[in-house]
């Protein structure tokens, strides 16, 4: 049985991490690999399968704006998660 390469482990991801971080001129503690995916998977699962890459593309956007550093890329991610589990929960009693 063959690997769907759409459905790779996050490790597969480096390679594409690299590339992005080449082009881009960033270091390696510039893309937190796991925290995106974990962003994405709580905010699909919370919110809306479509709602997470909007969400990670607002975090990037906010914490770029907060001045890029891995703590405000970590504080903004748990900001966006927060968010995705008080609206489960606000959904969950309207």
């Amino acid at each position: 049985m063959s690997e769907n390469p759409r459905t790779l482990p996050p490790e597969a991801l480096d390679a594409w991490a690299a590339a992005l971080r080449d082009r881009f001129g960033l270091a390696p503690e510039d893309v937190p690999i796991s925290l995106v995916l974990d962003l994405a998977r709580d905010v699909a699962n919370e919110v809306a399968r479509p709602a997470a890459p909007l969400s990670a593309f607002v975090a990037g956007l906010v914490a770029g704006r907060a001045g890029g550093d891995p703590a405000s890329v970590r504080e903004t991610i748990e900001a966006v998660v927060d968010l995705a589990e008080e609206w489960q929960v606000a959904e969950s009693h309207a």
